[in-house]
């Protein structure tokens, strides 16, 4: 019987297995740690192809790619867009129709008006004022359609309960003036709805109104004297009467007043000396 001890039999016996296996000791760890070759990937950043860190190249943002496209508008519109809703003061649209104004109101404000020397007054061969389809293309007043006719423009005192009262009117009238250059005197020129309240136009919406200068022949001293007023109240019988549509008439007097009853079909015969049944001169 061997007179080796057993514990000396069994440190052997160890000592073998460590050999063959690279190490069962407790620090066996730190000895294969240290045989590892050293890691590619920098601190903070996940390893791809090339050796790029997934911050990307230098330059790009860190934190990696949002997904979005290079170059994709962040989603805010460029400096002068349109917002979509159009400023007093803005043309009609381009197929003809009118633009439809806030209506009557409870109590009336003083409406912002085109910057000064912004509107171009144009003339008639016959030297009449027509306004700036720019500044003054028209508004309508919502309330007053073919069906209701007979409840608003067509019911007697219909335009004097809509009215802005003329503390409203004439600081608008004097920015108007500004907006046209019109430099001649105020009593003598008329703060007028292109669309007249009688023609279902809006009360106060900047761009229902404008300086209207005197037509020729005007004598000083003597205020207004548009025949503009007249050829609307033979536009508002007519429309009345059935001879002719709403938006027809609105259309035709937004386009040229001086030639308005010739596109409705009414006859002019009478308006010179004709008195206007509602006078539009609002300051």
């Amino acid at each position: 019987m061997s007179s080796v001890p057993r514990w000396a039999v069994l440190a052997a016996a160890c000592a073998a297995v460590v050999a063959a296996a690279g190490g069962c000791s407790s620090d066996s760890s730190k000895t294969t740690d240290a045989k590892k070759p050293a890691s590619s990937t920098p601190p903070g950043g996940s390893s791809s192809p090339g050796g790029a860190s997934s911050g990307g190249p230098s330059g790009s943002p860190s934190g990696g790619s949002s997904g979005a496209p290079a170059g994709k508008p962040s989603g805010t519109p460029p400096s002068g867009t349109p917002s979509g809703t159009p400023p007093s003061g803005s043309p009609a649209p381009a197929d003809g129709s009118i633009p439809a104004g806030p209506g009557p109101q409870p109590s009336y404000t003083v409406q912002k008006q085109p910057a000064a020397g912004s509107c171009h007054y144009r003339f008639t061969p016959a030297k009449e004022p027509l306004p700036d389809p720019a500044c003054t293309p028209g508004a309508t007043n919502p309330k007053v359609t073919q069906a209701t006719l007979k409840t608003t423009i067509c019911r007697g005192g219909y335009t004097a309960g809509i009215r802005p009262p003329t503390n409203i009117t004439s600081r608008e009238k004097t920015a108007n003036a500004a907006s046209y250059g019109y430099t001649g005197s105020l009593r003598e020129a008329e703060y007028d709805h292109l669309i007249s309240l009688q023609l279902g136009g809006d009360p106060n919406d900047a761009r229902n109104l404008w300086v209207e200068p005197p037509s020729p022949g005007h004598k000083e001293g003597k205020g207004p004297n548009n025949p503009k007023d007249v050829v609307e109240t033979k536009l508002k019988n007519a429309i009345c009467n059935g001879k002719t549509e709403l938006v027809k008439a609105q259309r035709a007097i937004v386009r040229d007043w001086t030639t308005a009853l010739d596109a409705v079909g009414v006859t002019d015969k009478g308006a010179k000396g004709e008195t206007a049944s509602d006078p539009d001169d609002n300051a």
